[in-house]
C-alpha cells in the first residue's frame, strides 16, 4: 500500500513519484529501486484514460497506446534551482528539451526530475504525471486550458523534430519562449519574425505550414493566464546548468570522451579507405 497523499506541504528534499496504473508489480518495485526512492514515497498513479484526456486531441490513440507505463521522480528543489530533467533510453518520443519545454509552459519549476519505464514507450504518462503531482505538490491548481496547450506544444515539438532532430527542435521552441518572455509581440508579424529569426539562427529552414503551425501555437500560449517572466527565469536557469556542467570538470571529461570517439571513428574510416587502395 502506498501512503495517502498530502503533497501540498510538500518542501524542498521532498520525493514524489509517479507511476503508471498499468506497471505490474514486479515493475514498480524494479523501478523504485532504480530511482533510489525513499522508504515511503509520496506515490502518485497515471491512467491511461488521463493521457488520452490530455493527449488524445493531438496524438492518434495508437500512438498513446492502451496501457500507462512511463513513471517519473520528481525531487522538490530550493526556490530558484531551475529545472532538471533525466531521461532513460526507454524513453523514444519526448526528450529532456521536450519535457523542459511543456513543463515550464505549465508553471511547473525548480525540481529536478527523472524520467523511465520497463520497457521502450512514448514518455506520455510521465509527463501528465508530473503535471498532476506538481499539483499536488504546490496546492495550486494549473488552469486546465494551461495544461491542454503545454500537451499540444509537447506534440509540436515531437512533430518538428521528426523533421529537424529533437534536440533542435525543442531548442526552437525554447528560443522562440525566450524571445517571447523578453520582448513579447504586439501582432502576428512580429511574432512571425521571432519565429523565423529564432529558426534561422538554428540553421533550421521552416515551411509556410511549420510556421503558421507555430504561430497558431504560440498565440494560443500568448491568450493563456501563463506568467511569461517566470518562463524567461526557467529557460535561463536551465541553460545556466547546461553551461555550469560543460565548464566543470565532470563535463570537460564527458566533452574529452566525445571527442576521442569521434577521432576514433574518423581514424578507423580513413584505415578503411586506405586498406581499399594499398
Amino acid at each position: 500500500m502506498f501512503p495517502s497523499l498530502s503533497l501540498a506541504d510538500a518542501v524542498p528534499g521532498d520525493v514524489i513519484i509517479t507511476l503508471g496504473e498499468d506497471l505490474t508489480e514486479a515493475e514498480k518495485e524494479k523501478i523504485l529501486k532504480e530511482m533510489n526512492a525513499p522508504e515511503n514515497p509520496q506515490i502518485v498513479i497515471v491512467t491511461n484514460k488521463e493521457e488520452h484526456e490530455y493527449l488524445g486531441n493531438y496524438i492518434p490513440k495508437a500512438k498513446i497506446g492502451n496501457k500507462a507505463l512511463s513513471s517519473a521522480s520528481i525531487t522538490i528543489g530550493e526556490e530558484g534551482s531551475g529545472l532538471e530533467i533525466e531521461t532513460t533510453d526507454y524513453i523514444k518520443t519526448i526528450t529532456d528539451g521536450m519535457y523542459v519545454n511543456a513543463l515550464i509552459t505549465a508553471g511547473v519549476k525548480d525540481a529536478k526530475v527523472y524520467v523511465t519505464a520497463p520497457g521502450n514507450v512514448s514518455g506520455t504518462a510521465a509527463l501528465t504525471g508530473i503535471i498532476k503531482a506538481y499539483e499536488l505538490s504546490s496546492d495550486e491548481a494549473i488552469p486546465e486550458d494551461v495544461k491542454q496547450a503545454a500537451n499540444e506544444e509537447m506534440v509540436e515539438t515531437t512533430k518538428l523534430g521528426e523533421k529537424f532532430g529533437a534536440e533542435d527542435a525543442a531548442a526552437l521552441m525554447a528560443k522562440i519562449k525566450d524571445e517571447i518572455a523578453n520582448n513579447a509581440p504586439k501582432n502576428d508579424e512580429e511574432l512571425r519574425k521571432i519565429i523565423e529569426s529564432a529558426a534561422n539562427d538554428l540553421g533550421i529552414t521552416l515551411s509556410d505550414t511549420d510556421i503558421q503551425r507555430l504561430m497558431d501555437l504560440f498565440n494560443k500560449l500568448m491568450d493563456l493566464n501563463i506568467d511569461w517572466s517566470q518562463v524567461g527565469d526557467q529557460l535561463n536557469l536551465a541553460k545556466e546548468k547546461i553551461s555550469n556542467f560543460l565548464d566543470s570538470e565532470e563535463g570537460q571529461g564527458f566533452l574529452a570522451k566525445l571527442k576521442e570517439f569521434f577521432v576514433n571513428i574518423i581514424n578507423a574510416i580513413v584505415d578503411f579507405f586506405k586498406s581499399l587502395f594499398s
